[in-house]
C-alpha cells in the first residue's frame, strides 16, 4: 500500500460530526462526482480509484440521507488495469446537492457555500475530503517532499488553496495538463497538513522518517564542512613550509625576526597542525599567549619574505 494509500485509509476511518460529515462530503462529491439526467430525472455518479473512498462516500451519503446507494466495480482495460469504483445516487439528488452547498438557482457551483467550511472543524473535515477524493502524497522515503490535491476547476482548486491558507498553509497552484493543483512542497507543512486532518499516524511515519532524513543530512554537511576545514588547513600548512623551506635554502632563515623564527620552527616540527593548534603549543613552549589572528600575521610576514626571494628569482632567470 502506498503512503497515500495509507493516509486516505487512516482519515476514512476518523469518526465526524453532522456538519463536519457534510462538508467532507461536499468535497468528495465534487471532486469525483458527474451529474447526469436520466428520464427526466437526475443521477449522480461519484467514482474512485481507491476502495476505502468509495466505503467512505457510501456510508457519508447513506447515513446522512437515507436514501438507496449503489456500490459498483469496474476493471480498467488499459495501463495499470485498476479497479473504479462507482458510487450511484438515483434519488434526491438535487436535494443532496443543495444541502452540501453545490447548488444554486444558477445551477452547479464552482465551489461549495462559504457556510459548508465556516467552522473550523467543517474545514478540516473538507480538506480530508479533498485528499481522500484527489489527493495525493510522496512517501517520507523520497527525497522530494510534495503533497497535492488536484481537481479540473480553477476557482476549485484556488479555494482548495485559501482554506489551506487559513490554517497557514500556503499552497501554490499551477495548471498540469488539465488539472488545476493546489500543492505544498515544505516538508514541515506536509506533516502540519497531515495533522490538520487528523492523519495521526501518517504524522508519525512522516516525522519519523524526515527526522532521520535531516539527521543524517545534517551529518553529512557537517562531515563535509570538517573535510573542507581540514583540506584548506593542509593547504595552508603546505604553503607555510614552503615559504620557510625557500628562505632556509637561500641562507635568509637566520635574518628573521626571532618572533617570525619561532612560529617557523613550530610549524616545521607541526607540517599537520591547524593555527589554533599551533597557538596552543607556542603558549605550551613559550608560555606567551598567542591569537589565531597573531598567528596568521607572523606567516604573513614570512610569506612576504619567501615572496620577495621568488620575484628576485624569477628576475634573475628572465636575465639569463
Amino acid at each position: 500500500m502506498s503512503f497515500t494509500s495509507e493516509v486516505k485509509a487512516e482519515i476514512a476511518m476518523n469518526e465526524l460530526k453532522p456538519c463536519c460529515a457534510r462538508a467532507q462530503l461536499s468535497a468528495l462529491v465534487q471532486l469525483n462526482a458527474t451529474l447526469t439526467i436520466i428520464n427526466q430525472g437526475y443521477q449522480l455518479n461519484i467514482q474512485t480509484e481507491n476502495p476505502t473512498t468509495a466505503k467512505r462516500i457510501w456510508t457519508l451519503i447513506k447515513k446522512r440521507y437515507e436514501v438507496n446507494v449503489e456500490l459498483s466495480m469496474i476493471k480498467k482495460m488499459k495501463l495499470k488495469k485498476n479497479h473504479i469504483y462507482i458510487v450511484r445516487v438515483t434519488n434526491r439528488v438535487k436535494e443532496i446537492l443543495e444541502d452540501l452547498g453545490l447548488w444554486t438557482p444558477l445551477g452547479l457551483a464552482d465551489r461549495p457555500l462559504r457556510s459548508v467550511v465556516v467552522k473550523e472543524c467543517c474545514a478540516r473535515a473538507y480538506l480530508a475530503g479533498a485528499f481522500m477524493a484527489s489527493g495525493s502524497v510522496n512517501a517520507p522515503t523520497k527525497a522530494n517532499y510534495h503533497l497535492e490535491i488536484s481537481t479540473n476547476d480553477q476557482k476549485h482548486a484556488q479555494f482548495i488553496s485559501k482554506l489551506m491558507l487559513r490554517f497557514d498553509l500556503p499552497a501554490k497552484v499551477i495548471q498540469r495538463r488539465q488539472q488545476f493543483v493546489a500543492y505544498i512542497k515544505a516538508s514541515d507543512k506536509i506533516s502540519d497538513f497531515l495533522r490538520l486532518i487528523a492523519a495521526s499516524s501518517a504524522v508519525m511515519k512522516f516525522e519519523d522518517v524526515r527526522i532521520q532524513r535531516d539527521f543524517k543530512n545534517s551529518l553529512t554537511r557537517l562531515d563535509n564542512c570538517e573535510v573542507a576545514n581540514e583540506m584548506k588547513t593542509m593547504k595552508a600548512a603546505s604553503r607555510q613550509i614552503a615559504d620557510i623551506e625557500l628562505i632556509q635554502q637561500v641562507g635568509r632563515f637566520d635574518f628573521l625576526e626571532s618572533k617570525l623564527q619561532e612560529i617557523a620552527i613550530l610549524r616545521l616540527d607541526n607540517p599537520d597542525a591547524s593555527l589554533n593548534e599551533l597557538s596552543e603549543l607556542y603558549e605550551m613552549t613559550t608560555g606567551t599567549l598567542m591569537s589565531k589572528s597573531g598567528m596568521k600575521h607572523r606567516f604573513n610576514k614570512i610569506a612576504e619574505v619567501a615572496n620577495k626571494i621568488r620575484d628576485k628569482q624569477t628576475k634573475v632567470k628572465e636575465v639569463q
